[in-house]
């Protein structure tokens, strides 16, 4: 079993940067591939980006060059900075770990419970 929990999530202005934070527990972190994905309601969950256990790293286009994802073994830790928030960024994001990278949602075996990121025009 592995824990999530994010954090960092906000409301913000459009332009503005946020940094979001996950933080596991249980198994060892740095042997899971991790995503990040986001969802609004009524539609389905949508990757963002992901990180390798070597630490590559994938973008989805939708925001490729706004996101920089890292990964912190040391402190079991994801990140996501976001920079440029646009307003239709606005979003539950959640992390998410499996073995190996993903862009399905379906396929990653631990979530958190995501955090609220509101960006405002």
């Amino acid at each position: 079993q592995v824990q999530l929990i994010e954090s960092g999530g906000g409301l913000v202005q459009a332009g503005d940067s946020l940094r979001l934070s996950c933080a596991a527990s249980g198994r060892t972190f740095s042997k899971y591939a991790m995503g990040w994905f986001r969802q609004v309601p009524g539609k389905e969950r949508d990757f963002v980006g992901g990180i390798s256990m070597g630490s590559n790293t994938y973008y989805a286009d939708s925001m490729k060059g706004r996101l920089t994802i890292s990964r912190d073994n040391a402190k079991s830790t994801l990140y996501l900075q976001m920079n440029n928030l646009k307003p239709e960024d606005t979003a539950v994001y959640y992390c998410a770990a499996r073995h190996g990278v993903s862009m399905r949602a379906a396929s990653y075996d631990y979530w958190g419970q995501g955090t609220q990121v509101t960006v405002s025009s």
